[in-house]
């Protein structure tokens, strides 16, 4: 499983996503994004977590940076998710999580004390150049949005 750092080029993908759209990194070439890996639509942490982005998303594309969120979740049950909660950003389906082991969101994790093997909650800014600005591995969801923001304004 690789580990990014920054300064690493953002491994690419083009994904389908909500709303009839496709998340790639192709057409964000030459603009910064956020890209998050959350293991499950609708569940309370990722909710939180997508709620988060959402809220902060006009102050995210005030700073011209688009905001992905991928889970492996099929695209219908990415659509009911994000229709639930208005989520205005593109979720994207990685069924066989290739782009979440590109990133090195996908391995293993322990979560109540079981050792697993699945997404690991991880955030990562890119910057205009397509290289890792800043990662966060083991993401806490609350507050985690407006931290992602405060780094993505340092960014300039």
């Amino acid at each position: 499983m690789p580990d990014l750092a920054v300064g690493d080029p953002a491994p690419a993908f083009s994904l389908p996503a909500t709303g009839g759209r496709t998340a790639s990194t192709e057409a964000l070439k030459g603009k910064p994004f956020v890209v998050y890996f959350y293991p499950k639509a609708d569940t309370p942490g990722c909710t939180t977590e997508a709620c988060g982005f959402n809220e902060a998303l006009a102050q995210f594309k005030g700073l011209g940076i688009d905001v992905i969120g991928i889970s492996k979740d099929s695209l219908p049950a990415l659509e009911k998710f994000a229709a639930k909660y208005n989520l205005a950003f593109p979720l994207a389906s990685d069924p066989d999580n290739a782009v979440a082991q590109a990133y090195g969101a996908w391995g293993e994790k322990v979560f109540m004390g079981r050792r697993s093997v699945g997404l690991i909650r991880s955030t990562f800014l890119i910057d205009k150049d397509g290289k890792v600005a800043k990662a966060w591995k083991k993401v806490k969801v609350e507050g985690h949005a407006a931290e992602v923001l405060a780094a993505a304004k340092a960014l300039g």
